[in-house]
Order: C-alpha cells, then sequence, then structure tokens
C-alpha cells in the first residue's frame, strides 16, 4: 500500500486482488454460471464470431478514443484509476455520443472502456473517478469478457424469438448472465469507491442515476432510506413483484446499490485502505472451494436478514421445519438408545 501522489492523501493498492473487493455472491453467481448446460459451447462460439478486432474497431470509428490530446482530463483519470489498482496495461477508453447515461468494459482478450456523454453530463470529477474505477475494476476482474457476451447474447435472442426452443435455451443463459451481472456491478461499485476514496462522491453517482440533478436538490439519507422501504416494504405480492422486476435487468436498481455499497464502507472499505487485502501474486492459491462457500454464506447471511415479507415467511417456515425435524430427530435417536422394544414416543 502506498501513496497516490496525483492527489495528496489517495492511497494506491500493489499487487491489489480483485478478490479484495469482489462481492461474494459474484464470484459464486459465476461459478454457477458456468455450469449451465452449453455455457461453454456458448461461449466458445460467440468468442470465435466477433473476435477482439471488430469490437475496437467499431468505436474507434464512431466514438471519440481518450487521450493526452482528447479529453485529457478524463485521460488523467483513467490513468490515476489503473496505477491505484495497480493495472497494466492501462485500458484504451472511448467516450460514446449517447443521451442516456451508460459505461461499460467489453471486449475479449484487450478489454476497452467505453462511457456515454449522458454519463460525463451527470457526474462531477469525483463522481467521475467512481465511474472509471468501477470500469477499471470490470476489467482487472475479467469481467469484459461475459459483458460481451451478455450483449452478443441480447441480440441474437431478440433476432430468434419465433424459434421456441433456441429462444428458451438462451434465455436461460441470458437470464443467469443477468443474476451474475448484478452482482459484479456491486463489486465494481467497491472497486470505484477504492479508486476515488469518496464515499459521499460514490452516493451522488447513484443519487445521480436515480434521478438527482444538483446536490441541493436531495438528502442523502431520505435515498437511503427509499432503499430501506423497497426491501421491507409492502406484503408478499410485492415480493414476487420485485422477483419479476429484477429477472432482465443487468444493473441492480439505482438506490439499492447505494445501499449495497454502504455496507461495505462499514464491513470491509477500511481493512483494505489499512492495506489487509489479498494479493494477485497469491491468486492460483486459493481454492475455488472458497469463492463457492463465500457465496453460500452470503446468500445465506441475506436470506436470514432480509427485511423482505417472502424472506420473512421462508425463513420462519424454514425454522419451524427446522425445529420440528430436529425434535422427530431426537426422538427416534433416545427410541434407539432404549432398544427394539421401545416405542419411538418413548412408552413401551
Amino acid at each position: 500500500m502506498t501513496e497516490d501522489t496525483s492527489r495528496p492523501g489517495r492511497i494506491r493498492f500493489p499487487d491489489i486482488s480483485p478478490r479484495a473487493y469482489e462481492h461474494p455472491a459474484d464470484r459464486g453467481a459465476l461459478v454457477a454460471l458456468r455450469a449451465i448446460p452449453g455455457f461453454d459451447q456458448v461461449l466458445k462460439a460467440i468468442s470465435g464470431a466477433i473476435g477482439e478486432r471488430s469490437v475496437r474497431l467499431a468505436f474507434l470509428a464512431t466514438s471519440i478514443r481518450v487521450s493526452p490530446r482528447q479529453f485529457p482530463d478524463l485521460h488523467q483519470v483513467l490513468t490515476e484509476c489503473a496505477t491505484t489498482l495497480d493495472l497494466q496495461p492501462v485500458p484504451e477508453l472511448y467516450v460514446q455520443r449517447d443521451p442516456m447515461p451508460n459505461a461499460m468494459a467489453i471486449g475479449l482478450d484487450k478489454p476497452i472502456i467505453v462511457i456515454t456523454t449522458g454519463m460525463l453530463d451527470i457526474v462531477d470529477h469525483e463522481g467521475l473517478r467512481f465511474i472509471v474505477g468501477h470500469e477499471v475494476g470490470h476489467v482487472l476482474s475479467g469481467h469484459a469478457l461475459y459483458r460481451t457476451m451478455l450483449l452478443q447474447l441480447i441480440a441474437v435472442a431478440n433476432s430468434i424469438q419465433w424459434m421456441p426452443i433456441g429462444a428458451w435455451g438462451l434465455r436461460a443463459i441470458i437470464l443467469g448472465l443477468n443474476e451474475w451481472f448484478r452482482k459484479s456491478e456491486l463489486s465494481c461499485d467497491r472497486a470505484g469507491l477504492l479508486c476515488g476514496q469518496d464515499p459521499k462522491a460514490a452516493l451522488r453517482v447513484h443519487a445521480a442515476l436515480a434521478g438527482a440533478k444538483e446536490p441541493d436538490e436531495m438528502d442523502t439519507t431520505a435515498f437511503l432510506d427509499q432503499a430501506k422501504e423497497y426491501e421491507s416494504g409492502g406484503d408478499i405480492r410485492d415480493s414476487f413483484l420485485k422477483i419479476l422486476q429484477t429477472a432482465d435487468l443487468t444493473h441492480p436498481m439505482a438506490a439499492l446499490r447505494a445501499a449495497e455499497l454502504q455496507k461495505w464502507i462499514h464491513a470491509g472499505y477500511e481493512d483494505v485502505l489499512a492495506g489487509n487485502y489479498p494479493r494477485r501474486s497469491a491468486d492460483k492459491d486459493a481454492p475455488l472451494s472458497e469463492d463457492v462457500k463465500a457465496a453460500a454464506a452470503s446468500y445465506r447471511k441475506d436470506f436470514e436478514t432480509s427485511a423482505d415479507p417472502l424472506f420473512k415467511v421462508l425463513n420462519k417456515a424454514g425454522s419451524v421445519v427446522s425445529g420440528v425435524s430436529g425434535s422427530a430427530a431426537n426422538r427416534v435417536r433416545d427410541w434407539w438408545k432404549s432398544g427394539p422394544g421401545a416405542r419411538p414416543d418413548g412408552d413401551r
């Protein structure tokens, strides 16, 4: 861990592993995704059809490539974020004319970052650092390949909807990719925060994506309260509506993303700042089983602590079933100890 001389007080993270900021459900969802039948074959087919050159050539011809001569301030932010997360080589960055605020890392072996003019319009300088750092995190984590695959599959699925069998097969993979990508966004929000090291700027970005135009027009506490109300309000009908609302989304909803990042700020962020983070050089020794266990623990914790009405009912039902089955098991065990002549209820 060293200080970033581009701004006094900003910390750099030499040899940082993506595991330092990746959400456990991100890595676990990717493991599950790779287990979907046909996933590897589809990945190979898309990789062969797209090619590295076509992705870069498309943006080279239609967008502005950021450099010391074009968008120099943005180029400096990119360089600083790559330095902060110790990413080499620095990926190319393109600005695309599009009023919709968006940013993405796409490509195969050599990913590129794309930011729309709509995104540049709604964030301030430190918010832009959070956005660029977020995308640098995607590159460092190797997410660009799967993001590219998702975009291509969505295009293919839209073109063959009249073929039910083929469409349903792709649908399963797309749903799996969407679930993973929503988790990967939570991971890279953390990477963006590590690059900017300004929690308030990160919160402003999430609020801007939700619709805030001026900082004076919003209250951050009230914005985070929206996430609490969404997660805990309503009844079971609302729970099912939430499932339907999120199934086709590639990104988590803005208020929920903000709330999730706030959790990590209070449980993980400070440790990384202090230099307590896994090193990339040790990644090869990290067993895959740890990712699966961490993901399972994450989902279990979310399930047990969720204020969602449906989760509460299921959690309560699980506790009742567990208690009943435990009592039954105890009676059988006592009967076995008492001998074959005894009845399971303890009577002779």
